[in-house]
């Protein structure tokens, strides 16, 4: 399988759960829902690393008359019941509560972080480094950890990473300087930012990023607009990569009669290239609840990364494959089809490219760079 240049490297059944961090504390037993939304770099002594992250979820979320969530505490991991009566389970990765003021939801399984270390070319597992699993550390993250993007940048490593908790539901920046010890640096963004990650390199002396701000409320473009409303990528900047700035000029957007007209999300960290900025990113057709999700590719100017130079979002560049999942297809969860990009690297002339696939499984695709020319 690994001779090809698209295929899965990690799954759920390659997660040994007897070193899950959540095995000191928790009796019940868990199975991994997903092992997918790798983030991806190239270590120092030039292997690659995916950190996976990994979903485990209750084998039996439903006890009785109540659905369990699995939450962090500084003393450990816990069980908390929610009455069925009071919560909706369409969604088979979270419950909402019923009732509420403003939407309110419960996950079905806590997400922590796994490193996987991969041959330089990314065919072969080299080992898993169940040592140094990334696991929730602050309230903020009681609810888990997720989708991690790793940025190389002036010889540092930089991770960012979704973080999850009925407090707020922002971004927390984790360094370090070889790709395997991490140390937390707490939130950089604050509630309901997703898919931040930061550029591979400084523009003007400053990190950049790109962000994802979400909320409940999107003002209409006239009906004559390009664009689409709702959930974008949107620019910050940063002398320190702690504290941001929002950028003025929009981001990007999705645009009317494209296939990503639901939404769209960044998917790797821009990479920079002779023509200028490089970055993959998420798009969503409306399709049922969850949406269809492909990815598509941009470039932006390399002295100003506001500045959109070209896009192409009307032919996919990867889309979810069911041959990559047959396999494993009884354990998909999804209605509609989900490839979800989270890192790119160089190797000649040729990207190394990460996704989750399915919200399953971990992906690795080799594109030509002639393909972005």
């Amino acid at each position: 399988m690994h001779e090809t240049d698209d295929y899965l490297i990690f799954g759920p059944d390659d997660v040994d759960l007897a070193r899950s961090p959540l095995r000191g504390s928790i009796d019940a037993p868990t199975f991994v829902l997903g092992a997918f939304n790798p983030a991806l770099t190239r270590l120092p002594t030039g292997n690659l690393l995916l950190m996976v992250r990994v979903a485990e979820a209750l084998s039996q979320p439903v006890e009785d008359d109540h659905v369990r969530a699995i939450r962090w505490t500084p003393d450990g991991y816990v069980v908390d019941p929610h009455r069925l009566d009071r919560v909706d389970l369409a969604d088979p990765r979270f419950f909402s509560i019923r009732g509420s003021t403003y939407l309110q939801t419960g996950l079905t399984s806590l997400s922590w972080l796994l490193p996987v270390e991969l041959t330089p070319d990314g065919r072969a597992i080299v080992a898993v480094h169940y040592d140094r699993a990334i696991e929730p550390r602050a309230s903020y993250q009681d609810y888990g950890i997720e989708d991690p993007r790793i940025s190389l940048i002036e010889g540092r490593y930089y991770m960012t990473a979704c973080c999850c908790s009925a407090e707020r539901h922002g971004t927390a920046l984790y360094t370090s300087d070889d790709g395997i010890d991490w140390t937390l640096h707490g939130l950089v963004l604050d509630h309901q930012n997703k898919d931040m990650l930061l550029f591979e390199g400084l523009v003007g002396g400053k990190f950049w990023a790109l962000t994802r701000p979400l909320g409940e409320l999107y003002f209409a473009y006239p009906e004559t607009a390009d664009y689409a409303g709702g959930p974008a990528i949107q620019f910050a900047s940063s002398p320190d990569a702690l504290h941001w700035k929002p950028c003025d000029r929009p981001g990007l957007r999705a645009r009317r009669g494209s296939n990503s007209a639901m939404k769209v999300g960044g998917g790797t960290p821009p990479i920079l290239t002779d023509a200028g900025w490089l970055m993959l990113y998420h798009g969503v057709e409306p399709r049922e609840k969850v949406g269809v999700y492909r990815t598509f590719w941009a470039l932006l100017d390399r002295n100003d990364p506001s500045q959109l130079l070209r896009i192409e979002d009307r032919t996919a560049l990867i889309e979810a494959n069911a041959e990559l999942t047959q396999a494993i297809a009884d354990r998909l969860y999804l209605p509609t089809p989900v490839v979800f990009t989270t890192g790119v690297v160089a190797a000649g002339d040729a990207y190394i490219v990460a996704s989750g696939e399915a919200d399953l499984a971990c992906r690795i695709t080799h594109i030509a760079t002639s393909r972005f020319a």
